[in-house]
């Protein structure tokens, strides 16, 4: 089988499973918009954010170390999943104590509204405790089927996990109420503890479904066991610490801002200029969806194709037609605005113009990501440090600069330079420690364009869906023409 067969066949499984599970977390988006105040919606981002953070750190980079040392232990798989689960599971267990203790002083740092919510809030801290609790011991057993070529067992859990969250927010935000109004006995039962539309049932469900998670994952979880090899630890862990901190790297690019938000605007609009931003954040999410998708099937990829004596080019390769579909992407959904900006309430639409920085900061990070292959190919992960603190601090300052002046539109121009710093940095140092022959010149030339027409599409022409959608037809044919000969060899290859 061809290896870009092998490649396109596991990342469409994955793929598929990640557009549909997020697509089915997104029609939840216009339901919240419409049903939470912008101030109530701003709470939810602000959580979520907090959440999205703290993730990596309690996974401590241990999903990639899985999979680089399961290649370079292939006779050792049994002690490498102990060691990656145990790691997790001892980080989890710790911050799920800590956190619990410490509940009534984490709701205080997290309050941006009155005191009188310190209740509801130390319940959302509470119940986020126990969902980072859920997820990160579920990191190294979803990861395990991902090194066991079972895609679709992957992709049935992940269903099911979003099925459960989703009908859960349906089932507390419209068929509760219903019952209460029209249910006789039972609906007196409903209303004698539920408290009408409540963010904190949003949290529940996702609870709830973070804990049906764990429970499809039993068989995998039963396969863990508690024998800890100490010498290969040391071993991880130099390699896994530095990739932690590239993890957080564009983690807090992605989440920071909105926690800066509610700290460096006045406390009267800094939940409202969160929720707004939080909801036009959303509509980005298409580009985000295909670089996890992507990921998903290209990290266990790279590192067993690492010793193929052709693997640079056929890195190389992957990255350019990935590049191209980035700019396609990018073009389409703004060319698209004016339809996608309906999955949201229009009390949000004022937040429009930070979308097309959004996308691009997604194109950059997804890019970012293809291109970190070499540091974790060749065990040099401390770059992935150096680059994350690069673009870490350029967020945090930047922001803390630009907040107070243009709110949630200085963000998301930050959020898109530091995309675009530690792509360019992570693109020449690997080119120095590990070359790979990637096509610089044709790549840059097409996202240049890209930018070029989303500049004509959203500002010149003021977000015209037919014009948008002319220039999306000319782009498309314009790669179609360049790209005729080499699109031809790859189908070949693949056949």
């Amino acid at each position: 089988m061809s290896v870009y067969k092998k490649f396109l066949g596991q990342t469409m499984v994955y793929g598929i499973s990640t557009i549909f599970s997020r697509l089915f977390n997104f029609i939840l988006t216009p339901i919240y918009t419409s049903v939470f105040p912008t101030n109530i919606y701003g709470i939810f981002t602000k959580m979520f954010s907090y959440v999205s953070i703290i993730n990596p750190i309690l996974a401590f980079g241990m999903e990639t170390t899985y999979f680089r040392y399961l290649n370079k232990h292939s006779d050792r798989k049994e002690e490498v999943y102990n060691n990656s689960f145990l790691v997790i599971g001892f980080i989890a267990t710790l911050f799920l104590i800590t956190g619990l203790i410490f509940s009534d002083f984490l709701a205080r740092y997290t309050l941006t509204e009155s005191i009188s919510q310190l209740p509801n809030q130390i319940l959302y801290v509470k119940y986020f405790v126990w969902i980072l609790f859920f997820d990160a011991i579920s990191v190294i057993p979803f990861a395990k089927l991902r090194a066991d070529g079972k895609p679709l067992r992957y992709s049935v859990i992940k269903f099911l996990n979003i099925g459960v969250f989703v009908s859960l927010n349906l089932i507390f935000i419209y068929a509760i109420p219903f019952l209460i109004a029209h249910g006789g006995s039972v609906g007196t039962w409903f209303s004698s503890w539920y408290k009408g539309i409540w963010v904190g049932y949003v949290f529940i469900a996702n609870l709830i479904a973070s804990i049906s998670t764990f429970i499809f994952l039993l068989p995998q979880f039963l396969e863990i066991r508690f024998r800890f090899n100490k010498s290969l630890f040391y071993d991880m862990f130099g390699y896994s610490w530095p990739v932690l901190i590239a993890n957080l790297s564009f983690i807090i690019n992605e989440n920071l801002d909105k926690i800066l938000l509610g700290k460096y605007l006045p406390s009267a609009i800094a939940d409202h200029e969160t929720g707004i931003y939080g909801a036009v954040c959303k509509l980005a999410i298409f580009i985000s969806i295909f670089n996890t998708a992507f990921r998903l099937g290209a990290e266990p990829f790279f590192f067993s194709h690492a010793k193929n004596a052709n693997a640079k080019n056929t890195y190389a390769s992957i990255l350019y037609y990935f590049v191209l579909a980035l700019a396609l992407l990018f073009v389409g959904l703004t060319a698209n605005i004016e339809i996608l900006k309906h999955f949201i309430n229009h009390k949000y639409w004022v937040g429009l113009p930070a979308v097309p920085y959004l996308l691009f900061g997604y194109v950059c990070l997804g890019i970012y990501m293809n291109l970190s292959i070499w540091y974790r190919l060749s065990d040099q992960t401390r770059f992935g440090l150096y680059i994350s603190l690069v673009g870490a601090v350029f967020t945090i300052v930047m922001n803390i600069i630009l907040i107070p002046i243009y709110s949630y539109m200085g963000s998301a121009v930050v959020s898109m330079m530091a995309y675009f710093i530690i792509m360019v940095i992570s693109y020449v140092l690997g080119q120095k420690y590990y070359p790979i022959p990637y096509k610089i010149k044709r790549m840059s030339a097409y996202l240049l364009t890209s930018i070029l027409i989303v500049y004509l599409s959203f500002w010149v022409f003021n977000r015209n869906i037919y014009i948008g959608n002319g220039l999306l037809v000319l782009f498309l044919a314009i790669i179609a023409y360049f790209e005729k000969t080499e699109i031809k060899k790859m189908i070949k290859s693949a056949e």
